[in-house]
């Protein structure tokens, strides 16, 4: 089907009086200096980066340890009287984003060009609450342990951060530097009404994701065609969501139901060809291309991701001549599902400062021990907008990999090197509560889902301003392990880049086989950190959290110790276990035994599983027992125990538990 060929569904213009009207201003204006009309400016994403150096400042252990922030030996580039000097930058320059899982009440100022008075004083942590005018939220915020500011702060001569205090944590400043000439001027105290303006668009569409935010995309005099149909994806073949001979681009698309793309299979494939080239320029699970985690649907930043059952991306994507989007349904998928998918396009040839859009999807399952995962290594001019990662270990109960840094090297130069790769997703503390735990989803950055039971953690990170600009080549790598690379686990990841020519790296996927999700088998849930409780005793019991060193060695346990009997019955306790497939799992505890445990039993329905097991002893010891066989669903699971009774030796009916333990049986 071609663009300038008749639909065989709608096809209709949207109204450009209407866009005029709405977007006119934002239409019209030409792109002044680097900084805040960066933020908004969508239309000129594919436009190549004048900078000259794009870099960071971070507190990562230079000595290649994990110490990126635990002591604060390196958050810090000198000390000064009074405090520390978090960054120096030589000017002309950006400072695009400043990143921190610590902030402090200290504290924080901003030196332009060399003046002895700060043109910004603000304590640290309010810089990123809104709570100064010129860090507004959205453009500041905090989510998922971190704390994150995405104002540009422009430079003309020079920029220092300076901390007023005698020690900080971990933190991440993302700069561009730029030759003379590009109109740069250092931040104002007092603002113009033109920059105010600039804010408050900057603002709003930051605020505005998770809606259609194509009208931000559209070019200069751009009139957009939206392109609807109706395709069935059927096993063994491609189907067109949008084919034309024009020059032009892509502004946005759209496809429904998200449902139609779940699954763990990852066996439809979204692809992408411009200007005739055979091989193309996407090329990636769908799914994962809208930023699905394991099977399901996990993002909704600006750019891409999936809202109210719709799969959505606002890349301009621009080509020369001709381009083409379908879907791919692999030979073996078992089901046939139709989807309705909407092309925006708009006739705007690419212009010649500007790359053509590239996604890239790739795996290591295993990893490779002593190197880190490389999200992308190509040759060329271009810069890099996007990644989303999906990590998995081998081992239930271990996430340790996600201590690994991001490292990103430029035209041969590592210029940017992380602080953990939670905090490169704008996060922080992955396995402390009420942080990184959940599903969570910002403008820019976010996490995919945090199941530690699983070994599974992921995230997703968008650049606009502080996009790593590359004039030659660019590697990026993420570390996967504390140090050393040395866990072996199973990475994906999804890189989003504007090139100059085709990437020089490999597009190819491997099968489907390849492709699938791999689901642990044996899955520890530790009752003594993080297990949901659904509910436990009525009444006549506690709930404690212990630590007793048992032949020699520290044991932490969730400790249930009920006297007399319950409201209805035997004292309880209920956990809330989520498990990747549905199937027969076989249940057994690690617990411990002593002189005071009671004899335990799982129940389903109010009916035993299997046989009660005493946990009665004359001397504390550790102990795995296996408590029964069942099937249980995908998803969430109820496991209840009840203290039955107890040995006559024993002097009570406590429960103490380190972990459950579900292995699947078929």
């Amino acid at each position: 089907m071609k663009v300038n060929r008749l639909y065989p569904v709608q096809v209709y213009l949207l109204g450009f009086f209407m866009i005029c009207v709405f977007y006119g201003d934002i239409l019209a204006e030409d792109l002044r200096a680097p900084g805040i009309q960066e933020l908004y400016r969508l239309d000129r994403l594919p436009t190549f980066r004048e900078s000259v150096k794009v870099a960071s400042v971070s507190s990562y252990d230079r000595t290649g340890g994990n110490n990126d922030g635990f002591g604060g030996q390196y958050s810090f580039v000198r000390k000064e009287n009074g405090g520390l000097v978090l960054a120096d930058l030589e000017g002309p320059g950006v400072l695009y984003r400043f990143h921190t899982p610590t902030p402090t009440e200290d504290l924080l100022e901003f030196y332009f060009d060399g003046e002895q008075k700060p043109r910004i004083q603000v304590k640290y942590r309010d810089l990123f609450m809104g709570n100064h005018p010129a860090f507004p939220r959205p453009l500041v915020g905090f989510g998922g342990g971190g704390f994150y500011s995405y104002v540009p702060l422009p430079y003309e001569k020079s920029c220092k951060v300076f901390l007023k205090a005698e020690r900080t944590q971990f933190y991440q400043i993302n700069y561009a530097q730029y030759p003379q000439g590009m109109g740069i001027q250092s931040f104002a105290v007092e603002p113009t009404v033109e920059y105010q303006q600039y804010l408050e668009r900057a603002r709003k569409l930051f605020e505005a994701a998770g809606t259609d935010i194509s009208t931000y995309v559209i070019p200069k005099d751009g009139q957009v065609e939206s392109l609807v149909s109706t395709v069935n994806l059927e096993a063994g073949k491609a189907v067109s969501i949008f084919d034309t001979d024009r020059p032009g681009r892509i502004v946005g698309i759209r496809l429904r139901p998200a449902d139609a793309l779940i699954g763990k299979k990852r066996d439809v494939l979204l692809r992408a060809y411009w200007d005739g080239d055979s091989k193309p320029a996407i090329a990636c699970p769908a799914g994962d291309f809208f930023g699905y985690a394991w099977g399901e649907p996990a993002m909704r930043s600006l750019l891409v991701g999936t809202i109210d059952d719709v799969n959505y991306c606002y890349f301009p994507m621009p080509f020369d001549q001709s381009g083409k989007v379908e879907l791919f349904s692999e030979s073996g998928r078992d089901r046939r599902v139709s989807i309705q998918a909407e092309v925006l396009f708009v006739p705007v040839a690419r212009q010649k400062n500007e790359g053509k859009f590239y996604a890239l999807w790739r795996r290591e399952n295993p990893t490779t021990k002593g190197k880190p995962f490389t999200f992308i290594e190509t040759n060329g001019r271009g810069h890099l907008v996007g990644l989303i990662q999906q990590s998995q270990g081998f081992e239930s109960g271990n996430t340790y990999f996600f201590e690994g840094d991001d490292q990103t090297t430029l035209d041969g130069e590592l210029t940017i090197h992380g602080t953990g790769t939670e905090d490169f997703y704008i996060g922080g503390w992955y396995d402390v509560a009420g942080r990184w735990e959940s599903r969570r989803s910002f403008p820019l950055s976010g996490c995919l889902a945090y199941q530690k039971h699983l070994g599974r953690t992921g995230g997703y990170r968008f650049f606009i301003g502080d996009a790593c600009a590359y004039r030659k080549s660019i590697l990026q790598t993420i570390e996967h392990a504390p140090t050393g690379n040395d866990l072996l686990n199973d990475y994906c990841g999804v890189s989003f880049l504007y090139s100059q020519d085709r990437p020089t790296c490999d597009f190819s996927l491997p099968d489907a086989a390849g492709r699938e999700v791999v689901d642990l088998k044996r899955i520890v849930f530790a009752a003594w950190w993080n297990i949901p409780i659904a509910a436990f005793s009525y009444r006549d019991a506690t709930l404690t959290k212990g630590n007793e060193k048992i032949d020699g060695r520290d044991v932490q346990f969730l400790s249930l110790n009920g006297q007399g009997g319950d409201a209805f019955g035997h004292h309880f306790i209920s956990f809330s276990c989520e498990l990747p497939a549905a199937g027969i799992y076989k249940v057994s505890v690690e617990a411990l035994k002593g002189p005071s445990q009671g004899q335990v039993q799982w129940f389903v329905d109010e009916a035993p599983v299997g046989p009660a097991v005493d946990f009665y002893a004359e001397k504390r010891r550790r102990t795995t027992e296996e408590i029964g066989t069942s099937e249980l669903v995908e998803g969430v699971n109820s496991l209840l125990f009840k203290v039955v009774g107890k040995n006559d030796k024993s002097q009570g009916q406590a429960f103490d538990l380190v972990n459950i333990i579900c292995e699947k049986m078929n």
